[in-house]
């Protein structure tokens, strides 16, 4: 589970710094272009952090069920 973790961080971080970029090319040379990518990454990050909760969670049910 550690391997997954450290995964799911580097791919959140990495979607999330990507965001944060093209916010910023955004902001500096106003080409919606950026905008939309800035977007796109955000919502990668959003996916990669719920995917990481939900399996946390359903895996600890499932191990709970398994061990009861």
């Amino acid at each position: 589970m550690t391997v997954f973790r450290w995964l799911i961080g580097i791919v959140f971080g990495l979607l999330a710094l990507g965001s944060a970029i093209s916010l910023v090319l955004f902001l500096a040379f106003d080409i919606q272009l950026w905008l939309e990518r800035a977007r796109s990454l955000r919502r990668g990050a959003y996916l990669a952090g719920l995917l990481w909760f939900n399996i946390e969670v359903w895996g600890r049910v499932i191990w709970t069920i398994i061990h009861w």
